[in-house]
């Protein structure tokens, strides 16, 4: 043995103390290493077959050592999870949700972050316990949410941003930022703000909530992957834009006003959708009527210029003839349509002047354009 117990000391003597001289300290006496040694060999020769220890003994003992140490390098990813495996605190690989193996520790270890999550931060409002209602209720946060117009006027804005981490930017989430929620935070906020100070007050209140929302996404996301935070911004939700508190009733008559001018001004236009067609179709009907009139003046002048030239030559050929046929035809056309008596001179003396003499006589029809033209070319 290296050590013997001379004196009951270590050291050999029992009258010197641990330097060679002087009284031992006075106390319990201290734990013989020697006794320690002996009683862990006796225990591991009871647990070891034969009752005896030897080097088979030792290396059985190694290799369950090295086997469960191996073994504890298994680990599960949930389903909302990233593995993310670091080797002596370097990022190395990312695994995907399921079961895994790293190298055990102290060589790797594993992070868990839930990257495939998608995790929402509200601004302008937050969450509080309510006792009366027994439950959580929706408290406004106005230095959060008022914000300055780019036309100088004040407006009371609550939006949700979703966001989630990037599959292939876990490394930069977990090592990049320190506080990724308060930094998503910060980020919206800052970037609502410029986006609201650079539009008016009367399209955010109204009709450009769509053209805020994405203005605001695309700065988020452009200033967050400056910061190389491995966060994507999923969508950017304004759930109230208001005037403040103090004006909001003067706004609400402005609204009201603008769309009765709306509602007005659209009941007007289609009014003059419906009044300016038909106008232009009685126009264009005017027209065709005004030019089937004029082609029918110009062609009855042309018919009656050349009718009369046919006559002025056969005028020429037999004046006489043709003034006693003309005087013929016109008296026909004056007196063909009116009731005639004949009545001799001599016996015309006793004829009843009262009698109805018009009504005795059969009417005949009045001879038309073409019976009259034909009479008069016989």
């Amino acid at each position: 043995m290296p050590w013997k117990n001379q004196g009951g000391g270590p050291w050999g003597s029992g009258s010197k103390g641990p330097w060679g001289s002087g009284p031992q300290p006075v106390g319990p006496r201290p734990p013989d290493l020697e006794d320690l040694l002996r009683r862990g060999q006796d225990r591991l020769q009871q647990l070891l077959p034969g009752g005896y220890f030897s080097g088979v003994g030792i290396t059985l003992i190694l290799l369950i050592g090295i086997a469960i140490w191996l073994l504890s390098g298994f680990f599960r990813v949930q389903s909302e999870e990233l593995g993310v495996v670091l080797r002596f605190g370097k990022h190395v690989r990312t695994v995907q949700p399921g079961l895994n193996y790293h190298l055990p520790y102290p060589i790797e270890t594993v992070l868990l972050p839930k990257a495939l999550r998608v995790s929402t931060i509200s601004i302008g409002m937050t969450l509080i316990d309510d006792p009366a209602r027994r439950g959580r209720t929706m408290r406004d946060v106005p230095e959060e949410s008022l914000m300055l117009t780019g036309d100088e006027n004040i407006v009371d804005v609550d939006f949700t941003v979703l966001w989630r981490i990037k599959p292939d930017g876990v490394g930069d989430f977990l090592f990049n930022i320190q506080s990724p929620e308060g930094t998503v935070k910060a980020v919206a906020e800052s970037a609502m703000r410029e986006v609201i100070g650079r539009s008016q007050i009367q399209p955010i209140l109204t009709g450009a909530r769509n053209v805020t929302e994405q203005g605001v996404q695309e700065l988020m996301q452009k200033t967050l992957d400056s910061y190389g935070s491995g966060v994507h911004i999923t969508q950017v939700q304004m759930q109230k834009v208001d005037p403040p508190a103090q004006v909001i009733d003067a706004f609400r008559d402005v609204q009201a006003a603008r769309a009765d001018f709306e509602r007005l001004q659209n009941e007007a236009q289609t009014d003059a959708n419906r009044i300016v067609p038909e106008a232009r179709g009685r126009a264009a009907q005017i027209a065709q009527v005004a030019e089937g009139y004029k082609e029918q003046a110009i062609a009855e002048a042309k018919g009656q210029s050349a009718r009369f030239l046919k006559v002025y030559e056969e005028y020429k050929k037999a004046p006489d003839v043709t003034r006693e046929r003309i005087y013929l035809e016109t008296m026909e056309r004056v007196l063909g349509g009116s009731e005639k008596l004949v009545i001799d001179g001599a016996a015309g003396q006793g004829v009843v002047p009262y009698l109805p003499l018009n009504e005795l006589t059969p009417r005949r029809p009045p001879a038309t354009a073409g019976q009259q033209q034909g009479g008069g070319n016989r």
